[in-house]
């Protein structure tokens, strides 16, 4: 009678998938302390709103819900940009990551030109920061936005230069991400603030 022996089955052992956060932690912490501060201005606008629907809606009148439009395809456009050149640096390709870098500064160049277009047309007209209740919070909060901006720039800026002294690479990308990760903040709090100064009533 013959018998049947099984043979052991060597156990094969998978590596754990690296569920790692881009970036650095530190980085992580800053955004988060920034979304919180940008939280704090929309929740004070959005109850004085409440408070005062007929000032608001008097004040969004004199806003161009277009300008504001255009603003934001140019940030969202430069943070596709960006977020392609972190792409290209994870596949070992830091020039051309310093390119796309450089066009997405150049495309938040125009938000930038349109929203200093728009505090000259509206500090001219007399709609500065005392007028009233809405214009006080809408320069506080929109300029708070427009710091960042110009941070996020010097951030980029920074990043196209090391991308094109292949600073960055597959192996050593953590700063390259955690830069764009702060201009993606930036983005995600205009996504928030464009609707509510200048659409929502």
């Amino acid at each position: 009678m013959s018998t049947s022996s099984k043979q052991p089955q060597a156990a094969v052992v998978q590596p754990a998938a690296s569920h790692a956060l881009p970036g650095d932690l530190a980085m992580w912490i800053f955004i988060l302390a920034e979304l919180a501060a940008f939280t704090l201005f929309i929740i004070a606008f959005s109850v004085t709103q409440m408070l005062y629907p007929e000032m608001f809606q008097a004040g969004r009148a004199q806003l161009d819900p277009s300008t504001g439009f255009a603003m934001t395809v140019g940030l969202l456009s430069s943070g596709f940009l960006a977020a392609l050149a972190v792409e290209r640096v994870r596949a070992n390709r830091p020039r051309q990551a310093s390119l796309l870098i450089v066009a997405a500064i150049a495309s938040a160049m125009v938000y930038v030109v349109l929203k200093l277009s728009e505090y000259t047309h509206l500090a001219n007209a007399g709609f500065d920061l005392e007028y009233n209740m809405f214009f006080t919070l809408y320069w506080l909060l929109t300029l708070f936005h427009f710091l960042h901006v110009w941070l996020g720039l010097l951030v980029l800026a920074f990043l196209a230069w090391r991308c094109f002294k292949l600073g960055y690479d597959a192996e050593n990308r953590s700063g390259m991400e955690s830069g764009v990760m702060y201009w993606h903040m930036i983005d995600l709090a205009w996504v928030i603030i464009f609707p509510l100064v200048y659409l929502l009533g």
